[in-house]
C-alpha cells in the first residue's frame, strides 16, 4: 500500500476518538503509545490527514482506479473497496452468484444441534467499566447494534429496521422487543424500506450506501401483512431484473412503484406484483449485464441511480436523481421529454445543481400536503477538492414541485454553526455525504424536517435554521466528563454517528422519529425537547439486546479468571471491540474505532489483543478496565500500541490479519508488506518489538498469516484489486530462518490454486506441515478474470509446497477462515454460512443453520469443544462441535 493510499486514511466508520482539546497527555506519559486510533486521538490529526488527501485524486471513474471506488480520501471507501476486492478479484462477478450459492448450501445435508446467539444481549458502547485511553465509551450513544440502513413506521406503534447485512427487524411497541422477519431471504442486506399507503411493507435488498462490506440484493419484495407475517422467496415482485442489484430507495406514485439502484431506475405496477420489472431508465445501457461492456472493470459505477421524486400534484411528472458519488459525466437530474425520452435537466432548477461535477449522491423527501419538497445533494467536485466536506447543500423546492424551482437552505458550514459536534477544520458536517444520508418532513407541518449525515440535524421553519439534535458524540462538549459517576457527565445521549435510515410514526397516540445509522436505532418524539445547545435531550436507544446486527470481524476467547467460564471478545465494524464476560448481562466496549481482528489468551481472557485498522494493535491485559483516572494520571494507563512498522507506512490491508503460533501463545504472527514476529506475548508494550521475519515484496500485502511450533504460513496479494490482481504463499520460521514462494499454478496443472484472493489457513494442530487454504470469491463460472479457477478448499499434506483441490460438493461461495477440530474434522465459515467435512469423509454438510448471512472466523473455545462463529452481521454464534458431524 503506497504512501498515496495512506493519506487517504481519514475516517472510520464510527466515532473514533475524543478531542485531544479535552485531555492534557504529557508527552511519552503512556509507554508503547504513539499516534493512538482511539481515545484522545484529535479530531485535528483526521482533518490533517484528509485535507493532505485532497486534490491528489480525481473523482472521475476510469479503469484505472482502484477497484472503481473513485480514490476517496476515507476510510470507508478503501476499507469497503478491499473487502470487495477479496469476492471479485481477479474480474467481475456475473449476477446471481450468491442465489445459485445460497440454492446449493440448502442443497447440502445438515448436520445436527443448532446454533446459539451469546451477543443478543444489550451492549453498551459508554459501559462504565472500559474508559482506558483507547476507548470512546462516554461518548453517548449508549446501547448499540450493527448498522442499521432502512427505517418505516405505522401509525400504530410498528417499527421496521433494515439491517446492512443481517435482515429486517419487527417492534410491536414503538422500537424494543426486536422480532427478525427475513430470515427465510437469500439476501440479508437491506437497501430501502417502504409502507405503502395500503400498509404493505416493501423491502429492496441490497444495501445501496456504496460501502462493500454487506452484499448485493436478491431484489424487491412485498409483505401484505407487515404486523404479522415473514417475508418469504415467493414475497418477491417481478422476476430476477433486480437480483444482484442494490436498491437505494423505493417510491410510490401512480400506481407505481419506482426503484433507484445500482442498474438504473425500475419500476412495476403496485397492483399487479407478477410479470417483469421495466427498466425506465440507465444512463449508460452498454454497461448493464448482457450489454457490450458489461465486463468492464467500470460497469458496476456506470448505471448509479440514487432516488426518484413524484410530484404529488401530477404522478407523471418524475425526476430521476442519478449519478456515482465520484463523479461521472452522466451525474445529473433527468425527467421524462415530451417524446418519452429522459433527458438531463440542464436549467430551471434554481440553487440545486445540474452540472455533473455537483451532483452526486442524492435523497428526496417531500411533504404529506404537497407543498414542499426537500433534497440533499452530496458533490464529486467538493468530495475532490473540499477538505472540509463532501456536501452541496440541504435545498426546499417551495413550489412542491420536484423540478423547483430550488433553494439552498443549508450548508456545511451553517451546520457547523448550529451545535455540531464537528467544527475542525478539514472535518465538518457531510464529510460521509456519500454514504451517510437521510431526509424526512413531518407528516403534521410542512416546514418541520430531519436531516441525516454523520448527525443528526432538525428545521422547524424550512431550513432558516438548524439544531443538530443528535450530534456526532459528546466529546468537546463542556457537559462532557470521563467520570462513570456522571455516565457523560451533564451531557445528554446522542445518537450513534453516521446517519443511513428514518422514519416517522405513532406509538400510544403521540409522534416518533426513528433513526437508524451505523450503531443501530433511536427514537425521539417528532417535537421533542432541546438543550440551550440545541442538542436534543430525549434520545432513546432501541437497542435493546433483541435486535442482534452487530458486524464482527473476529472473534476470541480467553477462560474468565475472575468469574469463571469464558469471557468472548470480537472486533467489529464501526463499534470498537466488544467484550462479553461470564458474569455479564450486558456486554461492554473497552476498545473503540472499528475492531479489526482479535487475539485472546487462551489460558486469560483478560490478555487481548485488538487490531483497529491497517495493523494498528492495542493491547491489554486486565481487558482494559479502567475508571478513566488516567486522564489525571497517565500511569493509569492499562492498553497499548503495539502496531508493527507497516501500519506507519500503510503497507498493510485495511482488516489486516493477525494471529498466534497454535503451539506458543507467546509468539504472534502479523502480516502487512512483511510478515512480522514477536515473542513478549501479551506483555508487549512497544511496536518496536516486533521482527521482520519476511518481506513479501513491495506493492504486496498478507492476506492471510497462520504458525504453528514456529512454521509460518502468509498468503498475499499484489495487485489486490482486479487490475492484474496476483497472489501467493510463502512459507517459513518464526525465526527468519527457511522462506520461500511457493510455486502456485493457477490453471493447467494437479493441484491448481485458482488466481483469487487466498482468505485463510487451518493447520492440523498434530502436524504443522498438514494445512489447509480458503480461497475466497467466486470460481470461473461466475468470475470474468484471467485463471479464476476452480474450488474455494485446498490440502497441503508437505508443507504448502503442493495442494489439493477438497472443495468436493462445498457451494461455490467465498470461503473465509476455517478451523481443524481436535477429531480431524475441518469447520469452514463462509459468506453464507458455515460447513463442515468429518474425519475421514470426503463430502461436506451444512453446520446446522444460519441466515444468508456472512461468517468471517471461526475460532475453538480453549477446550476445544465448542465452535465460535463471528458473522458479519448477525453477532457470534456458538455450537458444540460434538454437534457438527
Amino acid at each position: 500500500m503506497s504512501a498515496t493510499t495512506r493519506k487517504r486514511r481519514w475516517l472510520t466508520i464510527c466515532a473514533i476518538t475524543a478531542s485531544a482539546a479535552l485531555v492534557a497527555i504529557p508527552a511519552g506519559a503512556a509507554p508503547g503509545r504513539g499516534s493512538s486510533p482511539f481515545g484522545a486521538r484529535a479530531l485535528q490529526q483526521l482533518a490533517a490527514e484528509r485535507a493532505q488527501s485532497v486534490g491528489a485524486v480525481t473523482p472521475k471513474v476510469t479503469a484505472e482506479d482502484d477497484g472503481g471506488d473513485g480514490n476517496e480520501a476515507d476510510e470507508i471507501a478503501e476499507g469497503a473497496d478491499q473487502y470487495a476486492e477479496a469476492r471479485t478479484s481477479p474480474g467481475v462477478v456475473a449476477p446471481g452468484a450468491y442465489g445459485a450459492a445460497w440454492n446449493s448450501l440448502a442443497n447440502l445435508p445438515s448436520t445436527g444441534g443448532s446454533w446459539r446467539n451469546i451477543t443478543d444481549l444489550p451492549y453498551n458502547s459508554d459501559d462504565a467499566r472500559y474508559r482506558d485511553y483507547d476507548s470512546n465509551s462516554s461518548g453517548g450513544s449508549g446501547n448499540v447494534t450493527g448498522r442499521l440502513a432502512a427505517m418505516a413506521a405505522d401509525s400504530g406503534g410498528y417499527v421496521y429496521a433494515g439491517s446492512a447485512g443481517g435482515g429486517v427487524w419487527r417492534s410491536r411497541s414503538g422500537g424494543g422487543h426486536w422480532q427478525p422477519i427475513s430470515d427465510k431471504l437469500s439476501s440479508q442486506s437491506t437497501g430501502a424500506l417502504a409502507l405503502d399507503g395500503s400498509g404493505r411493507l416493501w423491502l429492496g435488498t441490497g444495501e445501496a450506501n456504496t460501502n462493500a462490506d454487506a452484499y448485493l440484493g436478491s431484489g424487491v419484495y412485498v409483505l401484505s401483512d407487515p404486523r404479522h407475517g415473514t417475508f418469504s422467496s415467493r414475497s418477491r415482485v417481478g422476476g430476477d431484473e433486480l437480483e444482484s442489484t442494490t436498491i437505494h430507495q423505493l417510491r410510490f406514485g401512480g400506481g407505481k412503484v419506482w426503484a433507484a439502484t445500482s442498474e438504473g431506475v425500475w419500476s412495476h405496477s403496485t397492483k399487479t406484483l407478477g410479470g417483469a420489472w421495466k427498466l425506465e431508465f440507465a444512463p449508460n445501457p452498454d454497461y448493464l449485464p448482457g450489454g457490450s461492456l458489461a465486463g468492464d472493470a467500470s460497469a458496476p459505477y456506470k448505471n448509479i441511480t440514487n432516488d426518484i421524486a413524484i410530484d404529488p400534484k401530477n404522478p407523471a411528472r418524475v425526476v430521476l436523481a442519478v449519478g456515482w458519488r465520484s463523479g461521472d459525466d452522466y451525474n445529473g437530474f433527468y425527467a421524462k421529454a415530451s417524446d418519452g425520452t429522459w433527458t438531463r435537466i440542464t436549467s430551471g432548477l434554481g440553487d440545486l445543481p445540474s452540472d455533473p461535477d455537483n451532483v452526486g449522491d442524492v435523497t428526496f423527501a417531500r411533504s404529506a400536503d404537497g407543498s414542499r419538497y426537500y433534497a440533499i445533494d452530496q458533490s464529486p467536485e467538493q468530495l475532490n477538492t473540499n477538505p472540509d466536506s463532501g456536501l452541496e447543500g440541504i435545498y426546499v423546492s417551495k413550489s412542491g414541485s420536484p423540478t423547483g424551482p430550488w433553494t439552498k437552505v443549508a450548508d456545511y458550514q451553517q451546520l457547523a454553526a448550529d451545535g455540531s459536534a464537528l467544527t475542525s477544520s478539514g472535518y465538518m458536517p457531510g464529510v460521509q455525504a456519500w454514504y451517510n444520508q437521510f431526509l424526512t418532513v413531518d407528516p403534521a407541518n410542512a416546514e418541520h424536517v430531519y436531516a441525516g449525515l454523520e448527525e443528526v440535524y432538525e428545521t422547524k421553519d424550512g431550513g432558516s435554521t438548524w439544531s443538530t439534535v443528535g450530534p456526532y458524540w459528546n466529546f468537546g462538549f463542556s457537559c462532557w466528563s470521563i467520570d462513570p459517576a456522571k455516565q457523560t457527565g451533564d451531557c445528554n445521549q446522542t445518537t450513534h454517528s453516521d446517519q443511513h435510515g428514518v422514519a416517522i410514526g405513532s406509538y400510544h397516540g403521540k409522534s416518533y422519529v426513528y433513526v437508524g445509522n451505523d450503531g443501530g436505532a433511536y427514537k425521539r418524539p417528532v417535537s421533542g425537547a432541546q438543550d440551550s445547545s440545541g442538542h436534543a435531550t430525549d434520545w432513546t436507544s432501541l437497542n435493546d439486546g433483541t435486535i442482534d446486527t452487530l458486524q464482527y470481524y473476529s472473534v476470541g476467547i480467553g477462560k474468565d479468571r475472575t468469574y469463571g467460564g469464558v469471557s468472548v471478545t470480537g472486533g467489529l465494524q464501526d463499534n470498537g471491540q466488544s467484550i462479553l464476560r461470564s458474569n455479564d448481562k450486558v456486554m461492554g466496549s473497552n476498545f473503540g474505532g472499528d475492531g479489526g481482528d482479535t487475539l485472546t489468551d487462551p489460558a486469560n481472557g483478560c490478555n487481548i489483543a485488538e487490531e483497529y485498522v491497517y495493523l494498528s494493535v492495542q493491547v491489554t491485559q486486565n481487558c482494559a478496565v479502567n475508571d478513566g483516572s488516567w486522564v489525571t494520571d497517565p500511569s493509569k494507563v492499562t492498553s497499548y500500541n503495539v502496531a508493527p512498522a507497516d501500519n506507519a507506512t500503510s503497507e498493510a490491508r485495511f482488516i489486516a490479519p493477525l494471529a498466534t503460533d497454535m503451539k506458543n501463545s507467546s509468539t504472534w504472527i502479523a502480516g502487512g508488506r512483511h510478515v512480522w514476529v514477536q515473542t513478549h506475548g501479551y506483555a508487549i508494550r512497544s511496536g518496536d518489538e516486533w521482527t521482520s521475519v519476511r518481506d513479501l515484496g513491495a506493492g504486496r500485502t498478507a492476506t492471510a498469516v497462520a504458525a504453528s511450533g514456529g512454521k509460518v504460513y502468509a498468503a498475499w496479494c499484489g495487485p489486490c484489486n482486479n487490475q492484474g490482481f496476483a497472489r501467493g504463499i510463502s512459507v517459513g520460521n518464526a525465526d527468519g530462518t527457511g522462506w520461500r514462494d511457493i510455486n502456485l499454478p493457477a490453471t493447467g496443472a494437479d493441484g491448481a490454486v485458482p488466481n483469487r484472493y487466498l482468505s485463510g489457513f487451518a493447520i492440523d494442530p498434530k502436524n504443522a506441515s498438514h494445512v489447509f487454504l480458503e480461497v475466497n470469491g467466486f470460481s470461473r463460472h461466475w468470475t470474468e478474470g484471467p485463471g479464476a479457477g476452480v474450488g474455494h478448499v485446498f490440502e497441503s499434506t508437505d508443507g504448502g509446497t503442493t495442494w489439493k483441490d477438497i472443495s468436493a460438493n462445498l457451494p461455490d461461495v467465498p470461503t473465509n477462515s476455517a478451523v481443524v477440530t481436535a477429531n480431524g474434522g475441518l469447520a469452514v465459515a463462509t459468506d453464507l454460512g458455515v460447513v463442515y467435512r468429518a474425519p475421514g469423509r470426503a463430502t461436506w454438510q451444512r453446520v446446522a443453520q444460519l441466515p444468508a448471512v456472512a461468517v468471517l472466523q471461526l475460532k475453538l473455545s480453549p477446550d476445544g469443544a465448542t465452535l465460535y462463529a463471528a458473522t458479519h452481521g448477525r453477532g457470534i454464534y456458538t455450537i458444540k462441535v460434538r454437534d457438527c458431524g
